[in-house]
C-alpha cells in the first residue's frame, strides 16, 4: 500500500525555464533496510539552493499557488545541462517520525521513533530513507533535529580531517555562518586553533561572544595584515571556503605564504616550502575562482564534500561523530531559524527572494506537514 503526500519538484528545461512546483506523490512501502518518515521539519541549506533556485531570475518569475516559473540565464543554464528535463526532488536533510519500516532488524527498531535523516527529498510530506542514514533523536523535537546532519557533520568533518592531516589549526572564510559558529565551539573543545574570517563588525562581536580568539574582518582596510598575524599566531595553513568564486582563496594563500616567507632564514626564488591547503566546500559566489599564484609551489586547492569524506573516514569515525552531534544537539550543534514555512509557503515571492540570499543567521525551516 503506497502512501500519498505532497512533494516539491524542480525542473530545468534546455530553453532555461526553471519550474518549482508542489505535486502529489506516491511513496511506496519501505522494504529491507528502508523506513518511511513523515517529515516534520527540513531546513533550506545553501546546498539545496543549487537545484532549487541557482542563478535564476525570481524577481520577474511567474508565481501561482504552489508553483513558480523562472528563467535561468546563460551561462548558468548551459552549465546545468546535465539536469535538463529531469524532474528533481529537493531537500537534503530533515527530521520526522518513522511511520512504516522494511523487514530488517535495523529498520524495525526505528518504528515510531523521531529521527533526523538525509533523504535528498526532504521538502516533502513523506520520505523513504535508508535506516543507516537515520539518527534517532530521543526526546529532541524535529525542529531541534532538522539540521543535525549537514552543518554539524561538515563542521566536525573539518576538524577530523585537519587532525588526520596532522594540522594544529584551521582557517575558515565564513566564520559567522551557522556552520562557522559550530566550528568555533568544536575547535575550542578539541584544542584546535581557528582563524575566522567575517565581513561585518556585528559578526566580529557575535564570534567574540562565543569565545573565538582570532577573528579577521575582511571589510577592514588592514584585512591582510590582520589575516597574516592570525595565521602567524595559529599556524593555520589549512583552510575551508564555502564562497568558491572571487578572490578569497587567493587572499588566504597569499597571507599564508607571506607568513611562511617571513620565517625563512634564506631567500628562495621558489618561495616557501610550507604546505598550504585550501578546500572549497560551497559556491556562495558563482563567479570564477580567481587565483594569482604568487605563493610558491607548495599550495593545493581541492574540493571538499561531506559524503566522500565520511566514506573515507570509515564507519567507526562516522558513528563517533554522530554520537557527538546527538549528545550536543541543543548546545554546540544548535541551529536557529528566521522563519518557518509550509511547502506552498516556500514558493511565494517574498520567501524565495529572502532565503535565496543565504544571509548569515537567516535560515528558513520548512514544515511539510504544517
Amino acid at each position: 500500500m503506497a502512501t500519498t503526500g505532497k512533494q516539491l519538484f524542480t525542473t530545468l528545461t534546455s530553453d532555461g525555464t526553471l519550474t518549482l512546483e508542489i505535486a502529489e506523490s506516491e511513496f511506496r512501502d519501505p522494504t529491507g533496510n528502508q523506513v518511511l518518515v513523515r517529515m516534520e521539519a527540513a531546513p533550506i541549506n545553501p546546498s539545496d539552493l543549487a537545484i532549487l533556485t541557482g542563478a535564476a531570475d525570481f524577481e520577474n518569475a511567474e508565481y501561482s499557488p504552489g508553483k513558480v516559473v523562472a528563467n535561468m540565464p546563460e551561462p548558468f543554464n548551459t552549465g546545468s545541462k546535465a539536469r535538463h528535463g529531469q524532474r528533481l526532488p529537493a531537500g537534503n536533510e530533515g527530521a520526522g517520525t518513522v511511520v512504516a519500516t522494511g523487514d530488517s532488524d535495523m529498520a524495525k527498531a526505528l518504528m515510531g521513533q523521531r529521527v533526523a535523516c538525509v533523504p535528498g527529498h526532504a521538502f516533502s510530506q513523506y520520505a523513504l530513507v535508508d535506516a543507516t542514514m537515520c539518527l534517532p533523536l530521543g526526546d529532541h523535537s524535529s525542529e531541534d533535529g532538522a539540521s543535525s546532519f549537514v552543518n554539524p557533520m561538515t563542521a566536525l568533518g573539518f576538524a577530523e580531517n585537519a587532525k588526520m592531516d596532522g594540522q594544529k589549526a584551521i582557517l575558515h572564510t565564513v566564520g559567522a555562518s551557522n556552520l562557522g559558529q559550530m566550528l568555533v565551539k568544536i575547535c575550542q573543545e578539541d584544542g584546535l586553533g581557528l582563524v575566522n574570517i567575517v565581513r561585518k563588525q556585528d559578526q566580529v562581536d557575535l564570534l567574540k561572544d562565543l569565545g573565538a580568539t582570532h577573528i579577521v574582518n575582511s571589510s577592514d582596510g588592514d584585512f591582510m595584515n590582520q589575516l597574516k598575524s592570525a595565521i602567524d599566531e595559529t599556524d593555520a595553513f589549512y583552510g575551508f571556503d564555502p564562497i568558491g568564486g572571487g578572490t578569497m582563496v587567493d587572499s588566504c594563500f597569499k597571507a599564508m605564504e607571506q607568513v611562511a616567507v617571513s620565517k625563512m632564514s634564506e631567500y628562495s626564488r621558489y618561495g616557501s616550502n610550507q604546505a598550504k591547503r585550501m578546500f572549497i566546500y560551497g559556491r556562495l559566489d558563482f563567479s570564477p575562482t580567481t587565483l594569482t599564484p604568487s605563493y610558491g609551489f607548495g599550495w593545493t586547492l581541492s574540493g571538499w564534500l561531506l559524503t566522500p569524506f565520511l566514506q573515507q573516514a570509515g564507519q567507526e569515525t562516522m558513528m563517533r561523530m554522530r554520537k557527538r552531534v546527538l549528545d550536543n544537539l541543543t548546545t554546540t550543534f544548535a541551529s536557529s531559524y528566521k522563519s518557518k514555512v509550509d511547502l506552498e509557503g516556500m514558493l511565494t515571492k517574498d520567501a524565495i527572494m529572502d532565503y535565496k540570499q543565504m544571509k548569515t543567521g537567516e535560515k528558513y525551516l520548512v514544515v511539510p506537514n504544517g
